[in-house]
């Protein structure tokens, strides 16, 4: 019982749901596969839109949801693992008519978002690890904060990685059709994190 509640007191959601106060090399490659796994049905969940080469999907709020849940390490390598998968030429990023799969949709206009995956999980998670996953108004805050720099990362590869010229031109295509639904998955991915911390110290 002491265990259990010194882990529901410090560490990660992946440290809570542990067997143990030590995760082993198995649980925490399993988790990470499975956060690599949830990535890529998000990506398939995708809208393409007439008015922007950008899609819409649900990628943003699983990267942050598995950064926050695993940590800032374990979340970074799932998406690492994401990227990598990818870039061999398996079929894990959005579908599009347009834009083929492997290491040339890193070249393409979706490429700085797709790079940002990594630092946004691992920020999500470097924040939930100081505890701000266990209450609602500061993982907001820690969803925020990860997808702020998914979208910095994806308009300023859209302004000068890709033939899409300008600052202001990217602003248009890559954030504001974006910020309002993305707002709104941040506030609504930021209930499950406090919900399931508030379930296990019931338990």
């Amino acid at each position: 019982m002491n265990s259990r509640l010194a882990r529901l007191e410090s560490g990660t959601l992946l440290h809570a749901l542990a067997a143990g106060a030590d995760l082993s090399a198995l649980f925490r490659a399993a988790a990470v596969l499975f956060g690599t796994v949830l990535t890529i049905v998000a990506a398939q969940i995708s809208i393409p839109l007439p008015f922007t080469p950008v899609p819409f999907t649900l990628q943003p709020m699983v990267v942050l949801l598995g950064g926050a849940a695993l940590g800032a390490r374990l979340g970074a390598i799932s998406q690492v693992l994401y990227i990598a998968l990818g870039i061999a030429g398996l079929p894990v990023f959005a579908a599009s008519p347009v834009l083929p799969q492997g290491i040339a949709r890193l070249l393409g206009p979706t490429g700085g978002y797709l790079m940002s995956y990594p630092l946004a999980a691992f920020v999500a998670g470097l924040l939930a690890e100081r505890g701000f996953d266990r209450r609602y108004l500061t993982s907001v805050a820690a969803m925020g904060a990860g997808l702020a720099i998914i979208f910095t990362s994806g308009v300023l590869w859209l302004a000068f990685g890709t033939p899409l010229v300008g600052l202001s031109a990217a602003v248009r295509a890559g954030l504001i059709p974006f910020l309002p639904a993305d707002i709104l998955k941040v506030f609504l991915a930021a209930t499950v994190l406090p919900v399931a911390w508030r379930f296990l110290k019931i338990r």
